[in-house]
């Protein structure tokens, strides 16, 4: 009978995609608080989950008709109910009043403190910082040396949001060479490890430039320290995957210090891409600052996959690009291509990695 308790497994249930289980627990709990404006909306999110959208556009309308406000809903809580609403409607095929909710869940979003927060032009800045100061010279110093006390290197998965990175990461997980680590954030380790080992304003690549082999060494190591911190044991265990969406901006990074690793580039028609991102309910960061409108998304995508072009043939180091679209019309030859690139046999298993994503 404790609300907190149902909405706790309501939450767990929906992540693990038990949805009449969860569908249950959020019943239990809206009949424990039933004045929570909160658990209307999980319960809204879940009717969507279970395709129940003419219901859930019920409750969602419900919960706005209240207002915003003191007296009515909060701004957070309008915001996603707002996102929730586009994607019923847009579900139930009312496509001409969708973009209305998007943009009404937009101008929440800028109002509350965890957007307000982020750094709008961290990304930008960080490319424009790459472009100026990476050159494949610079890049390559160290390719071809030995690192023996970390002789393995990773390979880099990323693309940009809603292109495909997810699903290839579950593909890759199906296969047992592999272990995956899905957005643990361990080139931002390297990253603080840069930067304590030369304090100072100077940008990223302008400090890389000053470190030698054996400073390189330390980073990888720090790098490994982080990945068995987090997953383990079996963080050595077979080929390690490093998927983080946005590494892209970090590819001179991840060039110059893991000279001997691979990158999977995954991409999908922009227009897909673009709308899937404004689409979503996203944690704000200061990538996803900007996945607010189309207009920003589109920015963004173009900024970041201009940067793509631009690097990936001044890469010292192997990579693969490959497309969503493929992946889905031509699965096993696409991953059978993706797979020997990596070094690893085909395993029959991958073909049904749905079964264990």
């Amino acid at each position: 009978r404790d609300a907190g308790a149902q909405r706790q497994l309501a939450l767990v249930c929906g992540q693990l995609n038990l949805t009449a289980e969860a569908l249950r627990a959020v019943a239990a709990a809206r009949l424990a608080a039933p004045a929570d404006k909160p658990l209307q909306l999980l319960h809204a999110s879940l009717l969507a989950d279970a395709r129940q959208y003419d219901d859930a556009c019920d409750l969602l309308e419900s919960l706005l008709q209240q207002g915003i406000g003191p007296q009515g809903v909060d701004l957070r809580v309008a915001y996603r109910a707002f996102k929730e609403l586009a994607r019923c409607l847009d579900a139930l095929g009312e496509h001409d009043v969708v973009f209305a909710q998007l943009d009404a869940a937009a101008a929440l979003a800028l109002q509350l403190p965890e957007f307000q927060q982020q750094d709008r032009e961290r990304v930008p800045r960080g490319v424009q910082q790459a472009r100026a100061g990476y050159t494949r010279q610079g890049m390559a110093r160290f390719a071809g040396q030995p690192f023996p006390d970390q002789p393995r290197a990773p390979v880099f998965l990323m693309g940009f949001f809603r292109s495909g990175t997810t699903l290839t990461q579950e593909v890759l997980s199906a296969h047992p060479g592999v272990f995956l680590a899905d957005e643990a954030g361990l080139l931002q380790v390297v990253e603080e490890a840069l930067h304590r080992r030369l304090p100072g304003a100077d940008s990223v690549p302008d400090k890389l430039a000053r470190l030698g082999h054996a400073d390189v060494a330390q980073l990888r190591a720090a790098y490994w320290d982080a990945a068995r911190g987090r997953f383990g044991a079996a963080a050595d265990q077979g080929l390690f995957v490093d998927k983080f969406t946005l590494n892209t901006v970090d590819l001179g990074l991840i060039n110059t210090v893991f000279p001997d690793a691979r990158v999977l580039f995954v991409m999908r028609d922009p227009r897909d891409v673009v709308l899937s991102c404004v689409m979503q309910l996203m944690v704000p960061t200061a990538a996803t600052r900007h996945l607010l409108t189309l207009q920003d998304t589109a920015a963004l995508y173009a900024l970041v996959l201009d940067w793509w072009v631009h690097i990936k043939d001044q890469l010292s180091l192997p990579w693969l690009e490959f497309r969503y679209e493929d992946a889905v019309a031509d699965f096993e030859p696409t991953f059978r291509r993706v797979f020997s690139f990596l070094g690893l046999p085909w395993h029959e298993g991958v073909v049904n990695f749905h079964q264990r994503a």
